[in-house]
C-alpha cells in the first residue's frame, strides 16, 4: 500500500462511518497460511518456510517403505508385519493431516472471498491514489486465490498418493499376516512331527527292551539326539510346556528331599531302637534330655547294679555309625553336660566295677539347641560378644567371691574382667583350652573350662545354658580364623 502523507487532503468528503469496520477482537492464526511478498511487476512470491522439523511425514513414510523393501530378505516375518503396521498408522496420520489441510484451504477461500468483497466495496467509494491501492490489493487477493487453487490441486494429488500408499501398506500388512499364519502352521506341523517322532522312539525303545535287553544300548545315542532335537523344536514353539516340566522337576526334587529326610529319620529310629534293645539288658539308664544345653546323669535301674560311687566311669563320643569312638578327657563322673562338639554324635558311658564292664549309649545323636544357631549368627556380626559370668574355680581351687565378671570374646582375644580390674586378657594361641565343664556339678550345663595360658585356668558359670554354648561356639570360630583350634584337654580334633 502507498503511504499517505499528512499534506494530502481528501477532495471527496467520505464519512468514516461509510467504511465497514473490522472487529478489534478478531485474530488470525498467522502460521496457518503461507507468507507472500510482492516481486517485480507486482508478482506475488511465496516466502520459503524454514524447515525446523526435518523431513516431512510423507518423505519419512517413503523412506521407511524403501528400507523395508530392501531389508525384507533378512528380516523375520513378524518384524515385517510390525513395520507394515507402523507405516500403515503413519499413512493414516498423513491422511488425517491432509483432511485438516483441506479444511484450512476451504477456510482460506472463504476468507479471501470476504476480503475481495470488502475491497470491491471500498473501490466503489474511494478515488485517487487510494483507489489505485485498493485495486492493487484486489489483484493481490486474486493472485492469492489462484495460488490457493494451485495448492488445492497439489493437495488433491498428494491425497491421492497417500491413499494409494495406504492401500499398498494395507495390502502388504495383510500379506505379512498371511505369512505369519503360514509360519505358524508350519511350526504346528513341526511340533506334531516331533511329537510323532518321540512317540515312535518310545515305542521302539519299549520293543527293544522286551526283545533284546543286551542290545538295547546300540542305537540309544542316535535316538537321544533325535529326541533332544524334537524337544528343542517343541520348546521353541511351546515354551509353556518347558515351564510345566520345570514345575514337575521341582515337585520331584521336593518329593525326593522329603523321602531322603524320611529315610534318615527311619534310620535314626532304627538305630535308637537298636540301642534301646541293647540298653534293656543294662543295669543303668540315662536321666535327662539328649539335647545340647541339658545334663545326662546315670542312674541304676536294677537292685543288683553296683553303686556308681564304687565304679569307674568314662564317657566317649561315638560317630552315628559306630565306626569311631573318642574318649572325652576328664569326663569320668556320673553326670555329663553335652557341649557343641557332641552335637550329631552318640554319647557312650562305660561303667566298670569289680570284674564287670557295662556300656550305656544314648538313644540317638545329640540334637542341637533350638534357636542357638540364629543367636550365634547374630553375635558373630559384632566385633566382640560379652557375657556375664561368675568365677567358680581358679587354677583348680574354689573361688570365694561370687561377684559378676564380664567374659568378652573378641575376634583376636578373650578377656575376663570386672570393671577396670582385668583378670586375664589373652590372644588366641595353641596352648589356650576352652570346653564345657566335665564334672557332675549342679551347674555343669552352664559352666565352661577356660585355660588362658599354662598355669592360669578358670571355671566360669554363665547365666544360662545358651550363653555358655554360644560363647564356646563363637570363641572356636574366632580362634579358627586365627589358625588356632580351641578344644578341651587331650581332645582329638
Amino acid at each position: 500500500m502507498t503511504k499517505i502523507s499528512p499534506e494530502i487532503e481528501m477532495e471527496e468528503n467520505i464519512s468514516i462511518e461509510s467504511v465497514p469496520l473490522v472487529s478489534a477482537d478478531v485474530s488470525f492464526a498467522s502460521n496457518c497460511f503461507p507468507k507472500y511478498k510482492l516481486g517485480p511487476n507486482n508478482q506475488i512470491l511465496e516466502e520459503p518456510k524454514e524447515d525446523s522439523s526435518g523431513l516431512s511425514l510423507k518423505e519419512v513414510v517413503e523412506q521407511e517403505t524403501t528400507q523395508l523393501s530392501e531389508q525384507h530378505k533378512r528380516l523375520s516375518v513378524r518384524d515385517l508385519a510390525s513395520k507394515f503396521d507402523k507405516n500403515l498408522a503413519a499413512a493414516a496420520k498423513l491422511a488425517d493431516e491432509a483432511k485438516i489441510r483441506e479444511v484450512a484451504s476451504l477456510e482460506g477461500h472463504v476468507l479471501l472471498k470476504k476480503l475481495r468483497d470488502a475491497l470491491e466495496a471500498l473501490r466503489g467509494r474511494m478515488a485517487g491514489r487510494i483507489k489505485e491501492d485498493v485495486e492493487k490489493a484486489i489483484s493481490m487477493v486474486e493472485a492469492l486465490a489462484v495460488k490457493l487453487t494451485q495448492n488445492e490441486g497439489e493437495l488433491i494429488q498428494e491425497k491421492f498418493e497417500v491413499k494409494k500408499l495406504a492401500n499398498f501398506l494395507k495390502q502388504a500388512s495383510e500379506d505379512a499376516k498371511k505369512l505369519v499364519n503360514q509360519e505358524k502352521s508350519f511350526a504346528c506341523a513341526e511340533i506334531e512331527s516331533a511329537r510323532a517322532v518321540v512317540q515312535r522312539f518310545g515305542e521302539a525303545l519299549d520293543e527293544e527292551e522286551k526283545c533284546s535287553p543286551k542290545s538295547k544300548t546300540q542305537d540309544v545315542e542316535g535316538f537321544v539326539e533325535e529326541v533332544q532335537e524334537a524337544r528343542r523344536i517343541k520348546r521353541l514353539h511351546q515354551p509353556s510346556k518347558v515351564v510345566d516340566m520345570e514345575h514337575e522337576l521341582r515337585a520331584l526334587r521336593s518329593q525326593i528331599r522329603e523321602k531322603a529326610i524320611l529315610s534318615v529319620k527311619i534310620q535314626k529310629e532304627l538305630a535308637m531302637s537298636k540301642r534301646a534293645e541293647e540298653n534293656k539288658s543294662c543295669m543303668y539308664a540315662f536321666d535327662g534330655s539328649e539335647t545340647l544345653g541339658s545334663c545326662l546323669k546315670l542312674r541304676p535301674c536294677s537292685d543288683a547294679a553296683p553303686l556308681l560311687s564304687k565304679c569307674s566311669i568314662q564317657w566317649y563320643r561315638v560317630s552315628p555309625d559306630g565306626s569311631q569312638k573318642e574318649l572325652i578327657s576328664g569326663a569320668n563322673k556320673s553326670a555329663y553336660a553335652p557341649e557343641p562338639f557332641d552335637v550329631g554324635r552318640v554319647l557312650r558311658a562305660e561303667i566298670t566295677s569289680i570284674g564287670q564292664k557295662v556300656a550305656l549309649s544314648s538313644a540317638g545323636p545329640i540334637d542341637p539347641a533350638a534357636g542357638l544357631g540364629g543367636y550365634v549368627e547374630t553375635l558373630l556380626r559384632k566385633s566382640s560378644s560379652e557375657f556375664n559370668v561368675v568365677i567358680s574355680q581358679m587354677n583348680g581351687q574354689d573361688y570365694s567371691s561370687n561377684s559378676v565378671h564380664a567374659f568378652n570374646v573378641g575376634k583376636m582375644r578373650i578377656k575376663l574382667c570386672r570393671g577396670w580390674i582385668t583378670k586375664s586378657r589373652e590372644i588366641y594361641h595353641p596352648s589356650m583350652l576352652l570346653c564345657g565343664v566335665r564334672g557332675d556339678g549342679n551347674a555343669a550345663a552352664k559352666s565352661l573350662f577356660w585355660q588362658a595360658r599354662k598355669g592360669l585356668s578358670f571355671v566360669l558359670t554363665f547365666e544360662s545354658e545358651r550363653g555358655r554354648n554360644a560363647a564356646i561356639m563363637i570363641a572356636r570360630k574366632h580362634a579358627l580364623d586365627c589358625n588356632v583350634v580351641l578344644a578341651g584337654p587331650d581332645d582329638r580334633v
